[in-house]
């Protein structure tokens, strides 16, 4: 393949590292749950810039070259201890609690995919006033942060009758792991502390189980997160309110989507930028391009260093040779086999990976990226940078 001059665009400011949709989603309920305090009752590395888009050349496979650092693609892996990340788009709070009949009344709305009842109270715990939340481990484990949700000694903890707090209130609390402490709602409660972690829920202290939170008396099923990811927002909340009444609040909790485009041209791309776009079209039309755009950044800043890394990822995609054997493709007319060198092969062989892996949904795309390269942080720094590609290019 011929060699065209690389085209260069302005470097833009860094950019800072963000957390997925889900974090910054539960801080929007949390300040709703804010509004309505909650009484005891009875009974988130830095992450480069875009670079331009750079003309395609095919790298010389490699013999010893530089390590590139990172992990590369591996194979998606099965049995990690949850099914999915679930992206909430919309909260309800009651500060009553919401009915039986009402939950199951909000699953039934049209284009509503999953819904998630949460307990919840003001209580104290070592003399001073915490939020609680109350939650069936089981499914309250999808709806956290990635890193959180893979954290498999927190979760048992919490199913076996441990608490555990965020961060910041174990740090205030002073609480020890394997420690037992009293917590005081309509009753007293002494239970071990299984460990600290981010939920994503801004001004929650602790987390309970169910079993607890009866106990304590919390505010019985006080919120729900509810996921749609396909219905209309504002239709979506006309429906919630119609069903609640005059009681309650609805907050949306979604974030501007990456945009996604699947239209295809005629041709062959002639820099990274156009074969992103056109991969992610042809081989994965409900992902955005612009992750792909990130990844490739990322991995290999647009085909500048194709290692092999340490791991013996190689190509402008670092694909290990097992995975390619697998998932490498030939595209965009190229002659040959599949071959990892080159761009046009393995963008699309990417794209066509990251799909089987569940990117081609808003739902699936943080578990997708994660089975890429299996580490959280390289989860929020490919959806960071691919928020600035869109940014940048739309």
């Amino acid at each position: 393949m011929s060699r065209p001059l690389r085209r260069w665009v302005p470097r833009p400011g860094a950019v800072g590292l963000r957390a997925w949709r889900g974090a910054a989603a539960f801080g929007a309920m949390a300040v709703a749950l804010a509004v309505v305090p909650l009484t005891a009752a009875p009974s988130q590395a830095s992450s480069r810039p875009p670079r331009a888009a750079p003309a395609l050349a095919v790298a010389v496979p490699p013999g010893a070259g530089p390590a590139s650092g990172l992990a590369g693609l591996q194979k998606p892996r099965k049995g990690a201890g949850f099914r999915q990340i679930i992206l909430p788009d919309l909260a309800v709070i009651e500060p009553h609690g919401l009915s039986v009949a009402q939950v199951a009344a909000l699953r039934k709305l049209r284009g509503v995919s999953d819904v998630l009842a949460i307990d919840g109270a003001s209580i104290k715990a070592r003399g001073r006033q915490v939020n609680v939340v109350g939650v069936n481990p089981q499914q309250f484990r999808s709806w956290t942060p990635l890193a959180t949700a893979s954290d498999q000694k927190l979760w048992t903890a919490l199913a076996g009758g441990a608490f555990v707090a965020s961060g910041d209130a174990g740090r205030q609390l002073g609480l020890r792991p394997g420690a037992r402490y009293q917590l005081t709602g309509a009753a007293s409660l002494t239970l071990p502390y299984g460990g600290a972690a981010s939920f994503g829920i801004a001004g929650v202290d602790l987390v309970v189980s169910t079993a607890a939170s009866a106990q304590l008396g919390l505010i019985h099923n006080v919120a729900a997160l509810i996921s749609a990811p396909g219905a209309a927002m504002t239709t979506l909340k006309g429906e919630v309110r119609h069903l609640l009444g005059r009681g309650g609040s609805v907050v949306s909790l979604r974030e501007p989507q990456l945009p996604v485009d699947a239209t295809t041209s005629p041709g062959k791309p002639s820099n990274y930028i156009e074969l992103f776009r056109e991969s992610a079209a042809r081989y994965c039309p409900g992902m955005s391009w612009t992750v792909l755009a990130a990844i490739g950044q990322i991995e290999s800043g647009d085909g500048a260093n194709v290692g092999p890394s340490s791991a013996g990822a190689v190509g402008p995609m670092q694909f290990l040779p097992s995975t390619w054997a697998e998932w490498g493709i030939t595209a965009f007319g190229e002659p040959g086999p599949p071959n990892v060198m080159d761009p046009y092969d393995a963008v699309p062989s990417a794209a066509r990976y990251l799909c089987a892996a569940g990117a081609g949904t808003p739902a699936g795309l943080p578990g997708a990226i994660f089975a890429y390269n299996h580490a959280t942080w390289y989860v929020a720094e490919v959806l960071a940078l691919a928020r600035e590609y869109a940014r940048l290019y739309g």
